[in-house]
């Protein structure tokens, strides 16, 4: 049930999880240096789904009555919402792309793309951006993507298909404005989580 504010008025549940598993693999080589993850990171970017992913029916049956359907950008994240939420057009907006993972400029080194992955992570973590968004402008964004959020669940169930580390990023922000997680379903592809609003 949602929950009531002082208001009367009934908020969400909001659920938001995570792409499902994308045609460019992560664990699969070449290996690769520096410049050519940070090609290879643009082309994850432009990724489809797998053919043979299917959105589990515990997620499918939990959104199968969502009033509003969210994705972000990128195109693994809209087609999870279309395989998800089939009875809803998504709106796609970029507020919700995953936070970037620029490779630190480590020379005549090769790695797998999944160690870039960490190596890159640690390295934005740390203030490393390149020419790219930074930690503090993807907060910035984890908390609009949070207050869209919050306004779209005024007497709506909302769904949402994004990414891995950007709904980390979103958990403590949509946890300021007076919601609680009450289901964790992990960080795997698929997974997901409901938030249940708690009227301050």
């Amino acid at each position: 049930m949602p929950e009531t504010t002082s208001t009367g008025t009934r908020r969400g549940p909001i659920v938001v999880s995570r792409h499902g598993r994308p045609q460019l693999d992560r664990t699969a080589g070449p290996r690769l240096g520096w410049r050519d993850y940070k090609d290879w990171w643009d082309s994850y970017e432009e990724s489809p789904l797998r053919d043979d992913q299917i959105a589990p029916d515990n997620l499918k049956n939990l959104v199968a009555d969502a009033t509003l359907v969210f994705a972000s950008a990128r195109i693994r994240a809209q087609e999870t919402a279309a395989r998800a939420a089939p009875h809803m057009d998504a709106i796609h907006d970029p507020v919700f792309n995953e936070a970037p993972l620029p490779p630190p400029r480590i020379v005549g080194v090769k790695y797998l793309p999944k160690t870039w992955n960490v190596l890159a992570r640690a390295a934005w973590l740390s203030g490393h951006s390149l020419d790219g968004e930074s930690v503090s402008e993807a907060r910035v964004r984890a908390a609009l993507a949070a207050q869209k959020l919050h306004a779209a669940s005024e007497e709506q169930k909302v769904y949402l298909a994004a990414h891995g580390w950007f709904n980390r990023m979103l958990r403590p922000e949509i946890k300021k404005l007076g919601w609680k997680c009450v289901y964790d379903g992990g960080d795997s592809y698929w997974s997901h989580r409901i938030y249940e609003y708690r009227d301050k």
